[in-house]
């Protein structure tokens, strides 16, 4: 299902998005866009690498284990479809569908728990089936 995905994002969870902001900006070189309150009343950031794969920096508890999480794209839409595949493989869905900022996601473990996540546009069908 994740062979023709490719890697789009890497999701960050930090505790000082402006601490972080600092880091990544004046000591690893990158371009930072501040992009608002994330809807939790703390402003979450991007990045871009060479490559064009996107960091993304949201404020919440930050954990080993829980960040950071691996996000390939479902560029063409029909998360729901690919959840719902996943879940007929026996992958665990830890986050089933819900929204997240401008767009969809959804989360499964590996069997040793590690989270891999998946997004799409608001822009693009949530199902393909029809």
């Amino acid at each position: 299902m994740f062979r023709n995905r490719k890697l789009g994002t890497i999701c960050y969870f930090v505790t000082d998005i402006g601490r972080t902001e600092t880091f990544y900006r004046d000591v690893l070189g990158l371009e930072i866009e501040n992009m608002g309150d994330a809807g939790d009343g703390h402003d979450w950031l991007m990045a871009k690498t060479a490559n064009n794969i996107e960091l993304i920096f949201f404020q919440q508890e930050s954990r080993p284990g829980n960040s950071p999480i691996i996000v390939f794209e479902i560029a063409e839409g029909g998360i729901d479809d690919v959840v719902a595949g996943l879940a007929e493989k026996g992958a665990t869905i830890v986050t089933p569908v819900s929204h997240a900022p401008g767009g969809w996601s959804a989360e499964i473990a590996d069997p040793d728990g590690h989270q891999i996540s998946m997004y799409q546009s608001e822009e693009q069908p949530r199902s393909l089936r029809t």
